[in-house]
C-alpha cells in the first residue's frame, strides 16, 4: 500500500515514540515514573466539572456547533485578555475557538502556506511547527535557540534571502521546551522584523499562566502593531488541567483568522457548544486555581532542581513553564542519557534532540507528577548514575 510524499518527509512523532516505550516497560513489569510529557497529573477543578454537567442538561447544546464559536466564549476570552493583558480583542473577528491549541497550530499553516514557501521555526521547539509546515508542503528555516541567547532566536542572524522568503514564523514563550521567557523589547524586535519582511507570526501561548518568581509573562498582543502581522494561541490545558477537554482559541489578526475559520469549516463540525460555554464560565471566573495551580509547580520546581544540583547536576530554576531543560551529564548525549535513565532507573526524560538539533545536549523534565514520584525518579537517577 502507498501513501502520500509527504508522509515520507515528517518524522515520528515524539511523545508518540515517548509513550510507545512507556508501554514496552510497563509490560515488562518496570514501575515507569514519567518526567517526559507535560500533562497535569492534577484533575479538572470540581467548579469547572460542575458547569460542564450543568451545560450537558441543555438541550441547546445538542446540535451542530458553529465553527466561529457560541458568541458567551468569544466574549470571555475578550475578558479574559482585557483583564490580564490589556489588550482588547473584538471577539466578532478577532477571535476563534479551537479544539485545543495543538490542531490550531496545525491548521494555520495548512491556511497560511502554500508548497515551496518558507516557515521559520525554533530549534528547539514544539514538533508541531515543522511537522505541520513540512505536511503543508513548505520548507522549514530553523532558528537555534541557544544558551547565550536566553534561548531567544536571533532575528538578525537570518540571512537577507530567507527572511524575505519567509511567509510565516512561531515563536513560544514562556518556551516549550527550553523553559525561557521573553519581555516586550523581544516581542517588539518580532513584530518589527515581520512588519520589514511581510511575515505572518504565530505566537503560541500556552505557559502564560504558569510563572514563577513575580515573573508576569506578556502577550505578544501588548505590543502595537502585533495585530497586524500576527496572532496569538491561547490553551486551557495547562493551567487548569484541562488537558483531555481539548479547548483553547486564538486571537489577533482578523485575516489570518478568517482564513482558519475558512480551513476548518471544510475539515470539521466545530466545538461541543457545552464545552464553550463551560469555558467561558472559566475564563470569566477568577484565577485562584491558577494561582494553587502555580504555587504547586513552584513547589516542584524547587524541589527537583535541589535534588539534582545535590547530585552534581546543573540546572536552572526557570521562571515559566512546567519544564526543567537541563543539561546532561558529561560523557552522555541527549538520546543516550534519556535511554539510559528509563533503562537503569525506570524514568522517563525526553532528550533535547528530539526537539531540534539545537537541543541536543538537553533533556526536558516535566513537574507534572506528585511529590513523592518527583524524589524517588531522583533517587533513581543517581544510582543509575553510580553504576
Amino acid at each position: 500500500m502507498e501513501f502520500s510524499r509527504r508522509m515520507d518527509r515528517l518524522p515520528p512523532y515524539l511523545f508518540a515514540e515517548i509513550e510507545r516505550k512507556i508501554a514496552a516497560k510497563r509490560d515488562q513489569g518496570v514501575d515507569v515514573i514519567s518526567l517526559g510529557i507535560g500533562d497535569p497529573d492534577l484533575p479538572t477543578p470540581d467548579y469547572v466539572i460542575a458547569e460542564m454537567k450543568r451545560q450537558l442538561d441543555d438541550p441547546r447544546n445538542h446540535r451542530y456547533p458553529s465553527n466561529a464559536g457560541v458568541a458567551e466564549f468569544g466574549q470571555a476570552a475578550a475578558h479574559f485578555y482585557r483583564e490580564r493583558f490589556g489588550v482588547e480583542i473584538d471577539p466578532g473577528n478577532e477571535f476563534f475557538p479551537l479544539l485545543g491549541s495543538k490542531e490550531g497550530l496545525a491548521h494555520v499553516c495548512w491556511a497560511v502556506l502554500d508548497p515551496g514557501d518558507l516557515a521559520l521555526v525554533p530549534d528547539p521547539g514544539y514538533p508541531v511547527y515543522a511537522g505541520s509546515s513540512i505536511l503543508a508542503g513548505a520548507d522549514v528555516h530553523l532558528m537555534p535557540l541557544l544558551p547565550e541567547n536566553g534561548f531567544l532566536p536571533d532575528l538578525d542572524a537570518i540571512p537577507e534571502d530567507v527572511a524575505r522568503k519567509a511567509k510565516l514564523m512561531f515563536i513560544s514563550y514562556p518556551n516549550n521546551p527550553t523553559a525561557a521567557v521573553a519581555d516586550l523589547g523581544f516581542f517588539r524586535w518580532v513584530v518589527d522584523f515581520a512588519k520589514t519582511y511581510d511575515i505572518a507570526v504565530v505566537h503560541d501561548n500556552a505557559y502564560s499562566e504558569l510563572t514563577f518568581d513575580g515573573y508576569v509573562a506578556p502577550s505578544f498582543l501588548e505590543v502595537e502593531g502585533a495585530k497586524e502581522v500576527g496572532f496569538e494561541f491561547f490553551s486551557l490545558s495547562k493551567p487548569w488541567n484541562m488537558t483531555g477537554w481539548r479547548i483553547g482559541f486564538a486571537v489577533g489578526n482578523p485575516q489570518i483568522l478568517e482564513a482558519l475559520w475558512r480551513l476548518k469549516t471544510n475539515l470539521d463540525s466545530g466545538m461541543f457548544e457545552a464545552l464553550q460555554r463551560t469555558a467561558a464560565t472559566v475564563l470569566n471566573g477568577d484565577l485562584k486555581f491558577v494561582d494553587a495551580m502555580r504555587a504547586v509547580y513552584e513547589r516542584r520546581r524547587d524541589q527537583l532542581v535541589k535534588a539534582f544540583r545535590d547530585i552534581g547536576m546543573d540546572v536552572e530554576p526557570p521562571k515559566g513553564t512546567i519544564y526543567l531543560w537541563m543539561p546532561v551529564p558529561d560523557g552522555y548525549t541527549s538520546t543516550s542519557f534519556a535511554e539510559h535513565v528509563l533503562d537503569q532507573a525506570g524514568v522517563v526524560v525526553t532528550p533535547g534532540n528530539g526537539y531540534g538539533e539545537a537541543g541536543e545536549g538537553f533533556v526536558r523534565v516535566s513537574l507534572t507528577v506528585p511529590d513523592d514520584r518527583i524524589h524517588e525518579a531522583v533517587e533513581r537517577i543517581e544510582r543509575s548514575l553510580k553504576l
